[in-house]
Parts: structure tokens; C-alpha cells; sequence
């Protein structure tokens, strides 16, 4: 190698490595804005509403399933209701439970046709996967607002763009006592009463027969929560108090 060749080679690893740097960096924010629970680039987010009173969400994720009834018979023992973010998809193979949660007074969400990550997608997928659910909510019979939450919470550029030309909201969540799929019931229970704050926003998973432990959960969140002195309202009560 000549001597005029190693400032090349050196120039060439350079540019090299502030290449992959760059990489490195550009996909370490996409990740967390991607993840992000109160932040989106375009558009209005909210995963908990700043207010002094002792106002809470609770939030139900995907279906409606068989259990739907179920999930229903508790609110209504407790005299609550809630907001469920329903698919599509699901909506259109279960309409009477669709229509059991409409007719009960609850809110029904947005939760994407195909529940599928709302991420590398493009524009049309995002139509489609928000406007088939549009359609599939309003066939129940619900004629309120309908907010968003996109599947796993995760979000980019695409979701957000289209809900902000559509002056559409992002739900997410501050308080999620059941992530973790082994979670037992009591653990549930503590974990939300421990975390909630006034406008919290409570996301339980409860459609499912895996999901057993947070159904059996929901009587004593919202007991051990009313105990406290907070009161149930739907996502777009909070978001208007």
C-alpha cells in the first residue's frame, strides 16, 4: 500500500462508520417513537388526562369474543361503564356481542381491522385497517365518538399522519396492570390500584380464555378504586373533563 493510499483507506473507514452510526442512532428513535405511550409526531395523543379529579378509564382491548357477555354482566354488576377497543375483523364474525356493548351504553374504540402492528404499513393498509373497523362499530348501532388505539401500542409515521388529517385521537394508556400474560389475579388488582391517578386511563385484557386472571380482576379493581373516591367514565368523558 502506498503512503497516498492510507489516508484513503482511513477516509474510507470513516465515512463507513459514521454511516452506521447514523444507522444505529436513526433506528434506536424510530424504536422509541414506535413505542412511544405519550408521544406521536402528528396529531393528538393522550395516555392519561392532567386533572385533580378522581376520574379513571378503564379500557378493554380486542374482540368482542364469546366472553363478551361475561365482561358485560361485571360492568353492569358494578354499574360502570367502559370503553372497548374492538377489531374489525372480530366485530364482523361476533355483531350481537358488538351490539351488547353498544346497547349497554359503553364506548366502542377503534383497535384496527386486522389488530396487525400499525408500523412499516402503508397509506392504504392504514385506511383500510381504520375505516373497515369505522364501519364494523357503526353496524352495532354506537353512534358516539370513536377514538383510536393502535394494536401493541405501537405507532410510527403512517397511523398518526392519517389520524391527524382526520382529526382523529390516539389512546394510549398510563396504567396496564396485565401485560404480562402470567400476571395473577391479586397481582392485577394491586398493580392498578397502586399506579392509577386522577384521569388515568386503564388498560385490561379480558377477551380471552388466557386472559382468565384479569377477567376475575375487574370486581375488585373497581371496587377497591370507588373505595378510593374515583369515578368510572368512558375515554372521550375524560378526554372532555
Amino acid at each position: 500500500m502506498t503512503p497516498r493510499q492510507k489516508p484513503r483507506r482511513r477516509t474510507t473507514l470513516a465515512l463507513m462508520l459514521t454511516g452506521l452510526l447514523v444507522l444505529t442512532v436513526t433506528a434506536f428513535a424510530g424504536y422509541r417513537l414506535m413505542n412511544a405511550r405519550s408521544y406521536q409526531i402528528f396529531g393528538t395523543l393522550v395516555d392519561r388526562v392532567d386533572t385533580d379529579d378522581k376520574v379513571v378509564a378503564l379500557t378493554f382491548d380486542d374482540g368482542p369474543t364469546s366472553r363478551t357477555p361475561e365482561v358485560q354482566r361485571l360492568l353492569n354488576e358494578a354499574g360502570i361503564r367502559a370503553t372497548f377497543y374492538l377489531n374489525g375483523t372480530d366485530l364482523r364474525a361476533n355483531p350481537e356481542h358488538g351490539r351488547l356493548i353498544a346497547d349497554a351504553g359503553h364506548e366502542l374504540g377503534n383497535h384496527t381491522d386486522t389488530h396487525r402492528r400499525m408500523v412499516f404499513v402503508s397509506a392504504d393498509t392504514v385506511r383500510d385497517e381504520i375505516e373497515r373497523t369505522d364501519e364494523a362499530i357503526r353496524a352495532t348501532g354506537y353512534t358516539g365518538p370513536i377514538t383510536v388505539r393502535p394494536p401493541y401500542g405501537k405507532k410510527l409515521l403512517r397511523l398518526p399522519h392519517y389520524l391527524a388529517e382526520h382529526d382523529r385521537t390516539t389512546v394510549m394508556w398510563d396504567v396496564e396492570p396485565d401485560s404480562a400474560a402470567t400476571a395473577d389475579t391479586a397481582g392485577i388488582v394491586a398493580a392498578t390500584l397502586a399506579q392509577t391517578r386522577p384521569g388515568s386511563i386503564i388498560l385490561m385484557h379480558v377477551m380471552f380464555p388466557s386472559r382468565q386472571a384479569s377477567l376475575d380482576a375487574v370486581p375488585d379493581v373497581v371496587a377497591g378504586l370507588t373505595a378510593e373516591g374515583y369515578r368510572f367514565v368512558t375515554v372521550s368523558e375524560l378526554l372532555e373533563s
